[in-house]
């Protein structure tokens, strides 16, 4: 006969955040299908009936984990976009944001990055798939911009410059540490400096 779980409690703000991070960062290493609810539970250092306390299961862990980073990605996006800043100066904010991003949700980043393409099939995870189309968007929309005001070379191919800075911008959930030698706006700008140099429109 299976375990009945246990009514949900409201836990402070705090709490739960607690058990979210413990949890992504148990999903980052491991895998979402490698773990259960007792592996979050030891790492949090409560028993797995008492995690049913707070969530119903692993699943709405990974759906709040991804949401929240989600949410607090587009909405730095959003302000970026909405600037109505010159294309040079969106994709420096769009980068800068990124790499913030990575820092304040880095497991999460990792989770995205490992799971995202087969949990965007599923129903309760649609929204992934949504997120995507709209950041592929926004990406080619500033690129383009940027090659028809003449901020980047005419010869650029646009789809293929995406995938190189969103791959090259997101794999630094890899090895990037909250609290290290650089600060996420001392990366973007080193990285900037670098990508820049290479599409910007060279003089004559």
């Amino acid at each position: 006969m299976p375990t009945k779980k246990k009514p949900q409690v409201t836990a402070s703000p705090e709490r739960r955040r607690e058990l979210l991070d413990t949890a992504a960062e148990v999903f980052a290493a491991q895998g979402y299908n490698a773990t259960t609810v007792r592996k979050i539970a030891d790492h949090a250092g409560m028993l797995a009936g008492s995690l049913y306390y707070h969530f119903d299961s692993k699943e709405s862990m990974l759906e709040e984990i991804l949401r929240t980073f989600l949410d607090e990605l587009w909405s730095g996006y959003d302000a970026v976009l909405d600037a109505e800043l010159g294309p040079r100066e969106t994709l420096e904010a769009l980068v800068t944001e990124s790499f913030r991003e990575i820092d304040r949700h880095r497991a999460a980043v990792a989770i995205y990055q490992k799971e995202a393409k087969h949990l965007a099939v599923q129903e309760r995870f649609e929204f992934l798939a949504a997120s995507q189309r709209k950041f592929e968007k926004a990406w080619l929309t500033t690129l383009e911009r940027g090659v028809e005001d003449r901020n980047f070379r005419a010869d650029l191919d646009i789809r293929l410059t995406y995938r190189f800075v969103r791959d090259t911008v997101w794999v630094a959930a890899s090895w990037y540490r909250p609290g290290g030698q650089h600060s996420p706006e001392e990366i973007a700008r080193q990285y900037l400096s670098m990508v820049l140099d290479g599409i910007a429109v060279r003089p004559t």
